[in-house]
């Protein structure tokens, strides 16, 4: 009786706007998730119950078809994707921290001018320094190398990673810092030993963006990379269309392969990701 209770009670609260809201919900979700399991369906299909049995569920489950994509190409992809993403990752980290706390805690019109031109960097447009990005990167001998996407990658990502953290740090009470200061410590260590372990949400939420950026980016990857030795998921995933040609099965299973390490790092950094981004735009 008492659940019966609560739930009518739960159902009273949440009312005809609740309810529609809720409908849209999840229609919503179910529009974003069908096309992802329908991929991941037809992933382990053969040639022929693709295009017959396009609604169907697979008769005879093909996993092999994930065995067989990884050998042919996408291993070498995914392992380039993880090592352009993960330097990235840790060079918007490392960098973007440093910037956030010398643009929160100090005070001067040189740190104002930094700020400004954090903001306007947020403006620039990657297609129109396609470019002269490209041209730089041949004059510095980096091109066709993996530095040619880690370098533009963490200096595109840096203005937003940068303007989220300083406003994660401007929340952190200064008492906290001027208590360290009168122990002896040092900004550094004020920045390290507290800054740091206290903004983990906020640096959470800078991981997941920028991987999702790092792992899908296209147009750079397709143009400052010519091996395939050294191409990524995004634009290997182009060449091994063209080999596979009809074999929309393996094809399938590799872009399951490619989009399953952003699925599983969402999962298990969303708590932090919303917390972070709501934290964070209060405390600015």
């Amino acid at each position: 009786m008492l659940k019966i209770k609560n739930k009518r009670s739960y159902k009273n609260k949440l009312g005809a706007g609740g309810s529609i809201l809720f409908i849209i919900l999840v229609i919503y979700a179910i529009i974003i998730l069908y096309p992802l399991f329908w991929m991941v369906m037809s992933s382990m299909k053969s040639y022929g119950e693709i295009y017959n049995s396009v609604w169907n569920l697979p008769e005879k489950w093909l996993f092999t078809n994930y065995l067989e994509a990884w050998d042919k190409g996408i291993s070498n992809y995914f392992i380039n994707s993880v090592i352009v993403t993960v330097s990235t990752i840790t060079g918007v980290l490392i960098i973007g921290s440093l910037c956030a706390y010398a643009l929160s805690r100090y005070k001067s019109r040189g740190i104002n001018i930094a700020l400004i031109a954090c903001m306007t960097g947020m403006m620039v447009n990657p297609q129109v320094a396609l470019i002269p990005l490209y041209l730089l990167l041949q004059k510095l001998g980096i091109h066709n190398t993996r530095l040619a996407l880690i370098l533009p990658y963490i200096a595109l990502r840096l203005p937003l990673s940068v303007l989220l953290i300083r406003s994660y740090f401007l929340g952190i009470p200064k008492e906290i810092e001027e208590s360290a200061r009168m122990d002896g410590c040092s900004s550094f260590g004020i920045y390290s030993r507290i800054f740091m372990p206290m903004s983990k949400p906020i640096l959470f939420t800078t991981v997941v963006l920028t991987a999702f950026y790092a792992w899908n980016e296209f147009l750079f990857a397709i143009i400052f990379i010519d091996s395939d030795r050294l191409k990524t998921i995004p634009s290997g995933l182009m060449n091994f269309r063209d080999a596979l040609q009809t074999e929309w099965g393996v094809l399938l299973a590799g872009m399951v392969i490619s989009a399953l390490p952003m699925i599983i790092l969402l999962m298990v950094l969303q708590k932090h990701l919303v917390r972070g981004m709501s934290e964070g735009s209060i405390k600015g």
